[in-house]
């Protein structure tokens, strides 16, 4: 069992299909739109390079190149620069489709308990009410937010809610039309956000960022090799912790493409050496704080990232003591800490989660986190379209190998009651005897 029917969750599913396993998927999402890509994401194209196989698993057929192609040839395919954002919308449905993923929409998790008896016990609320049922492995594809929520400072808990939003919420930029519009965060979301309240008719959009500059190097691109991608795994922790800490550190950069889609808008201006002191209501608007004076604003969207909170999760309730973090198994060297690698979860080589204590959670281990904060263990593969495939044959490999040996006598019975015959008795005459 895998969810939700995101990309992540499609290739996850696809994988385990292609090797005899029975998988069902589950979102909450209407049919169609599953993930981000036609709700939430506001980027123009995909930030990835069209060349990429993303979910194809090994089958060119299955690449969103074949696709394209199938429908618009190969002189369009040579001209496309970057894979426009509902365009991969529409690849993923018929991924869907050509792979035949059971996929139930409209249902959204609600319990997730591991139990000591091999089972996994689930619970919905779907249009038909309450379910449950059980599972023998259940994969959580839930994408950045996976194990959490929104990152904020905390002052936004005392602001009105109709005055803010996230990047990631679900919102009629429409709406900000005519309005002085603030941007936090420096990242491509922040690009994203600014540029479409700009194209929704925003007064005055005002980028605050905290750092001095832009970064101009995606140092996380250059850690895309074949090499660390299938090798990570196997690292030591401390130069996985390493190598993680220090491109938090150094940071990405938004993509060229998405800065100049906010910087061609003469209403738009960008704050560096910006960190914010504190905002709060003012009229019918919001005064906000910062090292660069006060800015009065009817609006504010927070492009500040995800975190590990499983207090914004009332579904995984009953994992949240017992599973193992990396702040429960290292300690990272002076100059090296890091709270958000710290809350992360340590899994195990099929993405399961650890207990904390031994003993503690039976069958916790039956619970894969195949998402984002599985990075830190399982590197830059983890739910990125240039790694999918590989994560994906590797969670599936796994667990069809941990399945087969839960069901070893049964499997070992269907290899003794196997009886088709292989020759028949007729494709040979037997030798007479030798003449004396």
């Amino acid at each position: 069992m895998a969810g939700p029917a995101g990309q992540a969750g499609l290739a996850a599913a696809a994988s385990l299909k292609n090797l005899g396993v029975d998988v069902r998927v589950f979102d909450q999402a209407p049919e169609g739109f599953e993930g981000p890509w036609a709700t939430t994401a506001r980027m123009e194209t995909l930030r990835s390079p069209k060349e990429l196989t993303g979910p194809a698993l090994g089958l060119p057929a299955l690449t969103f190149r074949a696709w394209y192609e199938a429908q618009f040839g190969l002189p369009r395919w040579q001209a496309l620069d970057k894979i426009p954002r509902l365009q991969w919308m529409d690849y993923l449905r018929w991924y869907r489709r050509v792979m035949q993923v059971d996929v139930r929409n409209q249902h959204r998790m609600t319990a997730i308990e591991p139990r000591a008896d091999g089972f996994v016990r689930l619970a919905f609320q779907s249009p038909a009410g309450t379910q449950s049922l059980r599972a023998r492995h259940v994969v959580l594809a839930t994408g950045y937010a996976g194990l959490g929520g929104p990152q904020l400072p905390a002052f936004a808990a005392h602001l009105p809610r109709h005055l803010w939003a996230h990047s990631s919420d679900t919102m009629d930029y429409a709406e900000l039309q005519g309005k002085r519009v603030g941007v936090i965060g420096a990242s491509a979301s922040a690009m994203d956000s600014a540029a479409t309240a700009l194209e929704a008719g925003a007064a005055q959009v005002e980028l605050l960022i905290r750092r001095p500059d832009f970064p101009r190097i995606n140092k996380a691109k250059g850690a895309g090799t074949p090499g660390l991608m299938h090798g990570h795994l196997t690292l030591p922790d401390e130069w996985k912790w390493r190598i993680r800490q220090y491109i938090n550190k150094v940071q990405i950069p938004p993509p060229r493409g998405s800065t100049l889609r906010v910087s061609r808008h003469p209403n738009a201006r960008f704050h560096f050496s910006c960190a914010i002191h504190d905002a709060t209501p003012s009229g019918n608007g919001l005064s906000v704080e910062t090292t660069k004076g006060r800015f009065e604003l009817d609006f504010l969207i927070f492009a500040t990232g995800f975190q590990v909170d499983w207090t914004h999760r009332e579904e995984f309730a009953h994992l949240a003591p017992h599973v193992l973090t990396w702040a429960d198994r290292y300690a990272p060297p002076a100059g090296e800490a890091d709270p958000s690698l710290a809350s992360m979860p340590y899994v195990g080589p099929q993405f399961e989660f650890l207990e904390k204590t031994p003993g503690s959670l039976p069958g916790l281990e039956r619970v894969h986190c195949f998402c984002f904060p599985a990075v830190l263990t399982h590197g830059g593969a983890s739910g990125d379209i240039p790694g999918i495939s590989l994560v994906a044959r590797r969670l599936a490999e796994g667990l069809t190998s941990e399945l087969y040996r839960e069901d070893l006598p049964h499997h070992f019975a269907n290899i003794q009651a196997y009886a088709e015959p292989e020759i028949l008795g007729d494709e040979w005459t037997p030798a007479g005897p030798l003449a004396p």
